[in-house]
Order: structure tokens, then C-alpha cells, then sequence
């Protein structure tokens, strides 16, 4: 084991029992995945990028500690707009005793509110949306067509956003996974803001849909993705939260042992969920790793954890463990 910090130590001295001590035990078994080899695909569900997990993630990818990524639209989108906005953010505390009328005080000055944070509508959507919307026009004038996350590499490694940052850009994960040319997986990218926007252009005739490619072509890259990088070793899934962002890409194992037929296909080599949601009927945030043996996504002996906490404490936490801090 790499030398630790002063963080790492203390949890490993303090955190020793019930969700504590599970996140220190998938943390070591999160590095152990490495040691040997592996390579590891985190998914970021809920507004993790509105909490500003970039602070953190964002060194995990230049370190090399996460291989591939899985997220909401909401999530792609929202890092950057964090980027690009951040002091136009408000902070509402007392979130939970607002009114019906003061929400809609909030929605008519253009801020959207996620918990306790307002995105401002002007300065974040708006401002990214004449930026891409012209990357978008560019490749549906060519006949082209790429995955929404390409989209946003392209417009953020074109340093068009750059006038505007009003955070240390080290800070933006999306910024770290574009530089490192990471893969993302985007499921259901259009339910997102940015895939409303784009739909809008859709209806209006503006753009082509063929110009963005979808959740069936993401599957297909991401099948052939998970083939070639199990030839010699293993991947394991981080899951942060529930939904479609931790869903999707852990049915590429069954699709591919099942309906593929290819067998010799393995199961994902380590599981570890943060996760609020409490074991529930018929709930998949809250289904025990167990059940998904039932499905072909994981085998008897592979790591499970389930850290159930709030995941804008625990992951970064078990992110500076393993980064040694």
C-alpha cells in the first residue's frame, strides 16, 4: 500500500465499523482492483457535479485511478456549468422551509434549484448552449454524428469556454476526463437540458436527431469497449447512486453473456455502491449487490460493498484515500 496522509489515516484509525468501516473496506479493495491490474468505470448519478465532486474526481482521472465514466446528461452538463458559472450559483440553506411561493420566486429569476444550490439559467444553460449549438450545427451540416459527450469535449478543448471560467479549471472532471480523452457513457442523455435544447432544434427543423448518436450506439461502443478491455484483466464498477447512470452500462455484462451468447464473457471484477436509498421492494438504488447475481452482473466472489450514506460525503472521502491524501 502507497503511503497515506493525514486523511487516510484518520479514517483508518476512526472509521472502523458499520458504513465507516465498509467504505475503508471497499476503498483498500478499490486499490487492490488496481494493483493487480484492473481497470475501474465510476458512474455518477444524482447532481454530483453541482456538489462540485470535481474537486475530487478530477484528480482521480489525472491519476489514472478510473478508466471510464457513466453519467446522467444532468451531470455532463452541470460540471461545466459549474465551470463557466459558478459565482452566479445561489446558495439557499433553509432549502427546506421555502414556500410554494418563493419556488416560484427562484424559477421567475432564472434559478433552477437542485437541493441547495440554484444554477442560474442565463449564465449556465444559455451560455453553453450558443457554443455547442454551433458544434452541433457544424457536424449536422457534414452529415456527421457523434455521442453528446464528444460534443462536449469538442467544445470545451476548444477553449471557447476559457473567457468565462470562474473556477480553478483543475476542478472540472469533465475538463480532466476531456484532456485524458476518457470514455463516457451517457444513458438517457436526452431527458438533460442540454438534450431538451437539442430536441428543441430537432422540432424546429434546425438540426437532424441522426446527428447525435443514442443510448443503443452507446451500448454497442460500450460492448465492444468492455470485450476488449476484459481480454487480460478485469473492470470493476464504482456507482455512485442509483438510476440509469449505474444501470446502464452494468447490463453490458448480461447483454453480452446472454444475448450475445458469448459466454466466456466475465463479470464486472469488483462492486461498490454509495447509495441513500434504503433496501426497498423492487427498487434497484436499494437492491442488495446480492440480487445482481441473479442477473448475470457480478459473480459469488466478487468485492461487494454498499456504503449507505450521502454519497457528497463518502466519495470523497474514499477518493483521497485512494489518492494517498
Amino acid at each position: 500500500m502507497a503511503s497515506k496522509g493525514p486523511i487516510s489515516k484518520f479514517m483508518l484509525g476512526h472509521f472502523r465499523h458499520f458504513n465507516a468501516a465498509t467504505l475503508v473496506d471497499a476503498a483498500k479493495a478499490y486499490e487492490e482492483q488496481l494493483t493487480i491490474g484492473n481497470k475501474m468505470m465510476i458512474t455518477l448519478a444524482g447532481a454530483m457535479s453541482t456538489a462540485e465532486l470535481g474537486k475530487s474526481l478530477a484528480e482521480m482521472i489525472r491519476q489514472d485511478k478510473v478508466q471510464i465514466l457513466s453519467c446522467t446528461g444532468a451531470n455532463l452538463e452541470e460540471d461545466i456549468m459549474n465551470l463557466v458559472a459558478n459565482s452566479h450559483y445561489k446558495r439557499i440553506p433553509e432549502y427546506r422551509n421555502l414556500t410554494s411561493c418563493q419556488e416560484r420566486e427562484l424559477f421567475d429569476k432564472g434559478l433552477n434549484r437542485v437541493t441547495d444550490t440554484c444554477i442560474p439559467e442565463e449564465e449556465a444553460f444559455r451560455r453553453l448552449q450558443q457554443h455547442i449549438y454551433e458544434i452541433w450545427k457544424e457536424a449536422d451540416e457534414n452529415e456527421d454524428s457523434f455521442f453528446p459527450h464528444e460534443y462536449m469535449y469538442k467544445m470545451i478543448l476548444s477553449g471557447v469556454l476559457e473567457q468565462y471560467y470562474e473556477i480553478d479549471p483543475k476542478d472540472s472532471w469533465v475538463l480532466a476526463a476531456a484532456q485524458k480523452n476518457i470514455p463516457i457513457v451517457v444513458p438517457g442523455w436526452e431527458d438533460s437540458t442540454m438534450g431538451n435544447i437539442f430536441a428543441s432544434y430537432c422540432i424546429k427543423k434546425q438540426l437532424k436527431a441522426s446527428t447525435m448518436k443514442s443510448g443503443i450506439e452507446y451500448m454497442s461502443w460500450l460492448a465492444d469497449w468492455y470485450t476488449k478491455n476484459t481480454r487480460d484483466n478485469g473492470i470493476g464498477f464504482f456507482q455512485i447512486g442509483g438510476g440509469i447512470a449505474g444501470d446502464f452500462p452494468i447490463c453490458v455484462v448480461p447483454m453480452l453473456y446472454q444475448d450475445m451468447e458469448c459466454v466466456d464473457t466475465p463479470f464486472w471484477s469488483y462492486f461498490c455502491q454509495i447509495s441513500d436509498s434504503t433496501t426497498s421492494y423492487g427498487s434497484y438504488s436499494g437492491a442488495v449487490p446480492n440480487e445482481k447475481i441473479t442477473w448475470g452482473k457480478l459473480d459469488i466472489d466478487t468485492p461487494k460493498y454498499i456504503i449507505e450514506s450521502d454519497a457528497t460525503i463518502a466519495a470523497p472521502l474514499l477518493f483521497a484515500y485512494i489518492l494517498g491524501y
